[in-house]
């Protein structure tokens, strides 16, 4: 009986022979046999003797093949047999302890292992039959299977800690094999004993039970485990408790413990064993520890004597002996227990516990806190992970299992689920790895994936108790039973989804229904434990701007408080990340949400989750404010609750990192006021770093020095000042931001670089720590300036009066005027490049200038404010009803039918050769990084080689450039990686409908919707064109034309790396090259993949021949127009394109919390197939489109306003 079936009715297998046993169980302790091998020995057989005449001419010696002798010497066996019965045993074991095929085929006598096991239950089975008449006693037998030679835990291979010489089928098919025997021979009790690696318990488990349900009358099973020395582990690692729960699920009649130890060393361990199980208990030590020759000294007294103390204190039902024992042992131990009540097994042990093991037990009871399951070893779910698995470095992979484990989890979820990965195999090695590292090994696994077959191979890997995630009801309950039957035959507990026929239950009442009915088909037709019963009721979305799923976070906890009070025994758990899911980018925001849902779930009940273990935070240490935004959302008290969290996060919660992008900032040398051209600047750097890192030590020593002499404590601080340089929250790029710090530190400014995506309070504690004179904030992209704002009051509210400089490409002189200055009473100044940054900075310090320049830029900026005021009066709109109507409109009916793509759904492009790429590239934004721009009529690439001023620079930059490509190309330094997709799409006003294939989008549901702005501003009254949106270039749902909508997204890889190594050489120089490259190649990627799309991919313009130089001036028919620029400036709009083309999953990028693409290199976009399509930027746009818009993305109208602030033709403020 295993530990915790104590709810559960008795098993079908329960027999009048097993009746008959534990009858006898109840009322004395029973006696088993002692060793075969010790009585074997002292018949000193010869190799003649073992041979027989049957295997006098075997090729290979069969001295010492102890189970030979039941076919060549049966009468020696046969003795032994009665000389035990006759000593008092009760049961005599088979002689059959390596009587699998596996291990028979040391000797070349695999094909006898059936022969071997019936031939030797025939002879115990006449044995005991004799005695059992001549004594009037019933003696039983039991049919030994042993551990074989092969481990399934533990690899032959030291170099190969994966390797396994032997598989789970293959130790099946064994015992299978060989249980078949002895059933066959007529054995009473199955006994699988000497266990060292409870994997090949379970494996032969496995077999007795499939053998029990498809061919034979079930018998007793016995489990006999050994541990190996007074650490109380068996060989593989498993405590006596964690063995105990292993195999506890096959429902052995008798569980305990032989061999290796003696029986004063094995106490300790039987009252553990004891402690930890409802079936009886017995034990078989050796007779004693074996001497320096092997032998064992413990005499028959001093054996009898310890287990009688066993049976005094009421810890055994059986007892017997192995090594070194003899039936003077076995007579003597008869004798002394004989008098003595047998152990009463508890009626239940750990009750309303799931158990749960790995090489260590754990225990989930009513009182056990939150279980953490540790979730990062996902390849859907951890770069690192996945990457690690990809590449083949899966020992390089068991980092992040360990520090999961380290960060608290207590089980981990293992998923192998990728298409490009074999998840059978892949799963199965991870866990051979796995069981190497035991400080990862000592916690239970959870078998994780959509595909049942890996979930198997997993299981036969796993010596503890695992939990499978997951099965449903989706496919009906013949599959569903099915695949739990499986389950329960590995001995798993198991995950059940809230999934049925009808689809994923969102609906309280959907939850319970499912959950309910799949508890009482396990329960009452699989007589499943219902402590080993886990159900996820779902953890949906919440926060995504649509009403319907509002309540998702409050249904799963009402269906939890139910499923509790209602499912005796079942738990609760649920994948954490999914909740938070609107929030992606946004840690801080979603590990507040997780608390906040964690610290009620787990009053209604929720169990257990599936979370990255170490970064949840408690529920008191969470942001007040933050706190309660997360309670509306949770508990869907506030319709704005999503609009809210969001604008903290933009205002005070975690933030991103953006792009700086190509801020060119020239350097001039005040004090020579001498001219230097950008790059030259930068490649002195290095040679300036490096000369400067080699005067230090003497600079230091000298200061040293002159204090000693002067007497004066304090330095005279050599730099003109200290400025600390962020790329702000929620944005990454910062080649810009790198220039104006090789420029300012080669101007004796002492420049702390904080790098990309840093929030305000990093920003503010390095200035404090570093003393810093100036804060300069770069950023790309427009919730950057949001993040800018913030930090000037915070600088504010800290009464932090150091000027403040503003820079980036998405920033403007009007806006630092209108939104940043007026927050901040110190100065604030936008500073437009590189050439500007050392000459507001010096002034800025300057004692003499400084207070008249700032009062100069208070009245400049104040007169920007006024004209930008004035102008908002002036501008003109029209209603957006009016602009609809004036819109773009093509006949679609008489307009040939958009072409349908080659394919539906989305590809990927892993490692796409850079080479062709090369001719792609638009040289010109990369000299304009270098500040390097010809005049007339010499602009341009190549013409800017013939400019007097910058062409010879240009030419050196250019080959400098060239030479790196080649290098990095050459050397697979970078990497480049995208995903295209196509879809049915069908245009509804303003927005465009996506459908999955096969629909028929008159008649569908979308599966995602790209929502667009129109041009508001009113034209000229001459003008006759139209007011253009990105929709009209997709045909009319009512039209009933199909139509298509392709996306795409790619990104070169590696630059970050190649950054840091430049850095750590000083070379600025090739830092800003890199990135500059890396730039280059991600547009010169979407421009090639671009072509292939309108040639190949979607093939609407198969005939194109179209030079590079027409491919920049946008010849081609069709456009490619991103979130976040002029024809659809929201950036969140990347939120629909990655969710629907699961792009950071297929290729690594990512979104920001200010929704940048991580790497840098980035580049994404909608593809338009339309002739008549075309760029166009929308414009300003007035406040009724943004209602409207922010009605149909389901925002607040202050989140809208927020996302489009640059293109408002209103004030908010």
């Amino acid at each position: 009986m295993s530990p915790a079936l104590q709810d559960l009715p008795q098993s079908a297998g329960r027999k009048t022979l097993q009746d008959e046993i534990e009858a006898i169980l109840r009322e004395r302790i029973m006696v088993l046999d002692g060793g075969m091998g010790t009585m074997i020995q002292r018949h000193k057989l010869s190799e003649d003797d073992f041979r027989g005449q049957e295997f006098k001419d075997h090729t290979r010696p069969l001295k010492g093949n102890n189970d030979i002798l039941s076919i060549t010497q049966p009468d020696v066996i046969y003795q032994i047999h009665k000389d035990y019965l006759l000593a008092g045993a009760d049961i005599v074991e088979t002689n059959t302890f390596s009587s699998t095929n596996i291990a028979q085929a040391d000797y070349g006598l695999e094909h006898l292992a059936y022969r071997m096991n019936k031939c030797s239950a025939g002879v115990a089975r006449k044995a005991a039959e004799e005695i059992s008449l001549q004594t009037g006693t019933k003696r039983f037998v039991a049919g030994a299977l042993g551990p074989t030679n092969k481990t399934l835990s533990v690899s032959p291979s030291v170099e190969r800690p994966d390797y396994r010489n032997i598989t789970f089928d293959e130790l099946v098919e064994a015992y299978k094999e060989q249980a078949k025997g002895l059933l066959d021979g007529g054995v009473d009790i199955l006994l699988i004993e000497t266990i060292f690696d409870t994997a090949n318990a379970k494996a032969a488990l496995f077999a007795v039970q499939k053998l029990f349900e498809e061919e034979y009358a079930p018998r007793p099973i016995f489990i006999s485990g050994t541990i190996v020395d007074k650490s109380g582990r068996t060989l593989s690692g498993q405590t006596g408790e964690a063995f105990v729960i292993s195999v506890s699920h096959a429902d052995p009649l008798c569980i305990g413990l032989n061999c290796a130890l003696g029986a004063a060393e094995m106490r300790p361990f039987i009252e553990t064993i004891g402690k930890c199980t409802t079936a009886y208990v017995l034990c078989y030590p050796n007779a004693g520890l074996p001497n320096t020759f092997g032998d064992y000294d413990e005499t028959p007294h001093m054996m009898a004597m310890h287990l009688k103390d066993f049976a005094m204190d009421g810890l055994v039902n059986i007892v017997g002996g192995c090594c070194g024992t003899t039936p003077a042992h076995i007579r003597e131990i008869a004798e002394a227990v004989k008098n003595y009540k047998p152990r009463v097994p508890p009626a239940t042990v750990f009750e309303g516990h799931m158990l749960l093991s790995g090489l260590e037990p754990f225990r989930i009871g009513p009182y056990t806190n939150f279980v953490n399951i540790g979730e990062r070893c996902n390849v859907a779910g951890s770069r690192k992970f996945a990457k690690l698995i990809m590449d083949g470095k899966y020992e390089e992979a068991l980092s992040v299992a360990k520090m999961q484990v380290e960060m608290g989890a207590q089980v981990l979820d293992i998923n192998m689920d990728d298409g490009m990965l074999d998840g059978p195999s892949a799963m199965a090695r991870f866990c051979n790895f796995i069981a190497s590292e035991p400080d990862i090994a000592k916690v239970p696994l959870c078998i994780d994936s959509s595909n049942f077959a890996v979930i198997e191979a997993g299981l036969k890997c796993c010596q503890g108790k695992c939990i499978v995630n997951s099965i449903s009801l989706k496919e009906g309950e013949d599959d569903f039973l099915e695949k739990a039957q499986r389950v329960k035959k590995f001995g798993a507990a198991v995950v059940v989804m809230a999934f049925d026929e009808e689809g994923q239950a969102t609906e309280t009442d959907s939850k319970i229904r499912v959950c309910t009915r799949a508890y009482h088909l396990l329960v009452n037709k699989l007589s499943f434990n219902p402590n080993d019963i886990i159900f996820d009721p779902n953890i949906l979305t919440i926060g995504t701007g649509m009403e319907e799923h509002s309540l998702y976070a409050v249904n799963y906890i009402y269906a939890t408080k139910v499923i509790k009070e209602t499912l005796p025994g079942a738990k609760v758990s649920g994948g954490l990340s999914n909740l938070s899911f609107s929030f992606r980018g946004m840690d801080a925001i979603r590990e507040a949400m997780h608390g906040v849902f964690l610290y009620h779930a787990i009053k209604f009940g929720m169990d257990m989750g599936i979370v990255n273990a170490g970064s949840l935070p408690v529920y008191d240490d969470i942001h007040k404010e933050l706190l309660q935004l997360c309670e509306d959302l949770i508990w869907n008290k506030d319709p704005e609750a999503t609009e809210k969290l969001l604008r903290f996060a933009q205002t005070r919660g975690q933030g991103g990192k953006k792009v700086i992008q190509t801020d060119e900032w020239r350097d001039r040398s005040i004090e020579e006021r001498l001219e230097y051209a950008l790059v030259k600047v930068i490649k002195s750097a290095r040679v300036m770093k490096k000369a400067v890192g080699h005067l230090i030590p003497f600079m230091e020593k000298e200061r040293e020095e002159n204090k000693v002499l002067t007497g004066t404590v304090e330095d005279e601080d050599p730099y003109q000042g200290t400025i600390v340089l962020a790329t702000v929250k929620g944005d990454v790029h910062d080649i810009g931001k790198n220039i104006v710090g090789v420029v300012l530190g080669c101007n004796n400014f002492r420049v702390i670089d904080l790098g990309v995506m840093t929030p305000c309070d990093k920003i503010l504690k390095a200035a404090f720590d570093h003393k810093a004179d100036i804060i300069g904030l770069s950023g790309l992209i427009t919730p950057s300036l949001d993040e800018m704002i913030f930090v000037a009051k915070e600088m504010e509210r800290l009464a932090i009066k150091i000027p403040l400089l503003i820079g980036g490409a998405t920033t403007s002189r009007t806006h630092t005027a209108v939104k940043i200055a007026p927050r901040y009473s110190a100065p604030v100044i936008h500073v437009l490049d590189a050439s500007k940054s050392v000459v507001v900075c010096s002034q800025l310090l300057d004692e003499n200038l400084k207070d008249e320049y700032f009062e100069e830029i208070m009245e400049e900026y104040e007169d920007i404010r006024q004209d930008h005021y004035e102008s908002l009066k002036e501008r003109r709109y029209l209603t957006l009803r009016q602009a609809r109507e004036n819109g773009f409109h093509i006949d679609w009916l008489s307009e040939p039918h958009p072409v349908r793509p080659t394919f539906l759904g989305t590809r990927v492009f892993e490692d796409y050769d850079l080479q062709k790429l090369v001719d792609y590239i638009d040289w010109k934004p990369f000299f304009d990084v270098w500040q390097l721009r010809g005049k007339y009529p010499n602009r341009g690439f190549p013409k800017i080689f013939n400019d007097k001023t910058v062409g010879e620079e240009a030419k050196k930059v250019y080959d400098d450039a060239q030479n790196m490509l080649q290098e990095l190309i050459s050397q697979k330094k970078l990497q480049a990686r995208g995903v295209v997709g196509f879809w049915p799409a069908q245009s509804v006003q303003d927005d465009i409908h996506l459908y999955a294939e096969g629909t028929v989008p008159q008649a569908a549901e979308p599966i995602a919707t790209f929502y667009g702005l129109r041009q508001q501003a009113e034209k000229d009254s001459a003008s006759t064109d139209p007011y253009l949106c990105l929709s009209d270039f997709v045909a009319p749902l009512h039209s009933g034309v199909p139509d298509y909508l392709g996306l795409f997204a790619v990104a070169c890889f590696g630059v970050e790396e190649l950054s840091k190594a430049y850095e750590a050489e000083c070379d600025d120089y090739s830092i800003i090259m890199v990135k500059a490259l890396g730039d280059r190649l991600a547009e010169a990627f979407a421009e090639e993949l671009h072509e292939r799309v309108r040639k190949e991919l979607w093939g609407y313009c198969g005939g194109e021949q179209l030079a590079v130089a027409d491919l920049r001036k946008l010849r081609f028919e069709g456009i490619r127009p991103a979130p976040g620029y002029p024809s659809q400036p929201d950036h969140t709009e990347k939120l629909t394109m990655w969710k629907l083309a699961d792009v950071e999953r297929l290729t690594g990028i990512r979104l920001t919390e200010s929704l940048a693409m991580a790497p840098a290199s980035a580049v994404s976009g909608l593809y338009f197939s339309n002739v008549k399509s075309k760029y166009f930027a929308v414009g300003k746009i007035s406040k009724d489109q943004i209602e409207d818009y922010a009605l149909r993305k389901h925002m607040t109208v202050a989140e809208a306003e927020k996302w489009l602030g640059p293109i408002l033709g209103y004030d908010t403020d």
